[in-house]
């Protein structure tokens, strides 16, 4: 029986803007998190122009990674940690997005990271994008609507491949780019300037109040991502023929909520949109099937220019990766979504059969195997999972946290990723997201904790930052010491 590769890639995962800090520190310019003040479970987190006195915006201090990095980098190294996940803040080195040339003191803190990661050993895997555009970009051209942005973007990317050639081989260009395609990402994904309700909840499905004008902008903003995704590729491979460059979704599983064959078919649908619209494109090259769907049920289509079908063709993806957390339910029955709770209607119908995290995300180990499947049969290209993980509160007792939920969680989706090496998968790769606590990307939270390594924070911006060991420390590093045999 098949267990993972001797050289699966181990690790965890981060982003910039949820763990570094240092906001405006070393030349740093505002980005579209820097705006985003804090929010809650039932709170959408306010967006606002430039940063306004009286607000709290977590991304500012965030878990001070940025000072801290040399500790936190050891504590992965005693985990055993094959790959660290990370990103790099577009508005480091180009804070405004727009310049000629990068911010150098932003170059050399990147340079002084992934040389310490080196010193343990520790892969760097870079998100290029990873919900941190700069400010400038949004206020001045509107995003990624604006065609002008490719070109931004590249100069960016060639000054991180040429820069961290000898450091970086591993590279996701957008993270969780199918975000774009709903109201939410239109501001965190795509630069959108925010209009109508504003945000809604994390990976909102939701078209309410929504005209054809404003899906078609999203996906023509979605198309320009696409777009530079692709050159990006081809000057990835032609500067380093050794990197590798990956897209990255985030995994939409759903079930039918009945046989009926009405709520099949919606359910197929919305997979085929969430889950393959992006990766279509990304992994293939062109736009197909899912891309008609997504078409006809946002009621609109994208703007593209000549030549570009082309460029799509040349700079399609070496592998695919994609975060999991949870699956939902899908109706086609009126009655039901008229009578389902608002939440409901946004992320999709919870699943009674399942247990719920106290944000209420259904806990669903097998349809990670299946997606995974999934996935590999669709495009037949290498499969890394590089966001899982439980998000709950945490208690620290005498310096001690007791997660045993979390290890459970963790054993679980474990299980289902050797289970889907077992199916002839090609997995290559599982980071956890947040290896230490850090704040929400949904709601700015604290409290919704991931880490094995517990962070002294709340979710006013009050506690000392210091780092606790939990147990599920200790458990992880006895999985990656055991290639994922010992899971107990």
């Amino acid at each position: 029986m098949p267990g993972f590769p001797k050289d699966f890639l181990w690790g965890g995962a981060v982003a910039a803007n949820q763990c570094e800090g240092a906001y405006l520190e070393g030349g740093k310019g505002l980005t579209v998190a820097d705006v985003m003040a804090v929010g809650g479970v039932n709170k959408s987190r306010q967006v606002t122009p430039g940063v306004v006195a009286g607000l709290y915006y977590p991304s500012h201090e965030a878990v001070d990674f940025y000072h801290r990095y040399p500790d936190d980098i050891k504590l992965f190294a005693e985990m055993g940690f094959k790959v660290f996940r990370l990103s790099v803040a577009w508005a480091r080195l180009f804070p405004k997005g727009d310049e000629e040339k990068p911010n150098p003191e932003g170059l050399a803190y990147y340079h002084r990271l992934f040389k310490e990661l080196h010193k343990y050993g520790i892969e760097p895997l870079v998100t290029l994008s990873h919900y941190e555009m700069p400010l400038n970009l949004v206020l001045k051209y509107d995003g990624w609507s604006d065609r002008r942005v490719i070109d931004f973007f590249l100069r960016y990317a060639e000054v991180c491949f040429r820069e961290f050639k000898d450091d970086v081989h591993l590279w996701l260009t957008f993270n969780e780019i199918n975000i774009g395609l709903s109201r939410y990402g239109s501001f965190i994904a795509l630069g959108l300037k925010p209009v109508g309700e504003g945000l809604g909840p994390l990976n909102s499905m939701s078209h309410s109040h929504e005209n054809a004008e404003e899906a078609s902008k999203r996906l023509t903003a979605l198309h320009n991502q696409f777009v530079a995704s692709a050159l990006t590729v081809q000057l990835a491979h032609k500067i380093n023929p050794k990197n590798m460059v990956g897209c990255m979704i985030a995994a939409q599983q759903s079930y039918p909520n009945t046989s009926d064959p009405r709520d099949v078919y919606a359910n197929y649908v919305k997979k085929e949109v969430t889950n393959f619209y992006c990766g279509d494109v990304m992994v293939r090259g062109a736009y197909g099937s899912a891309n008609e769907l997504g078409w006809k049920f946002l009621n609109a289509k994208p703007t593209m220019e000549k030549g570009d079908e082309k460029i799509l063709a040349k700079g399609k993806v070496d592998f695919y990766s994609f975060s999991y957390y949870a699956s939902t339910v899908t109706s086609a029955d009126p009655e039901i979504l008229k009578n389902s709770p608002k939440e409901a209607m946004v992320m999709g119908l919870p699943n009674p059969h399942l247990p719920k995290t106290p944000w209420g995300w259904c806990i669903d180990p097998l349809g990670l195997r299946v997606y995974i499947d999934e996935v590999y049969t669709r495009y037949q290209v290498p499969v890394m999972v590089v966001e899982n993980g439980l998000g709950t509160n945490d208690e620290l007792v005498d310096g001690k946290v007791h997660d045993d939920y979390r290890i459970s969680y963790l054993r679980e989706h474990i299980a289902a990723c050797r289970g889907a090496i077992e199916d002839g998968s090609d997995l290559i790769g599982y980071t956890t997201w947040g290896p230490l606590d850090l704040i929400s990307a949904g709601t700015g939270e604290m409290k919704k904790r991931y880490g094995f390594i517990y962070v002294d924070r709340d979710n006013e911006g009050n506690g000392s930052l210091t780092r606790y060991r939990k147990d599920s420390f200790y458990w992880y590093k006895k999985v990656i010491q055991s290639n994922g045999k010992d899971l107990k």
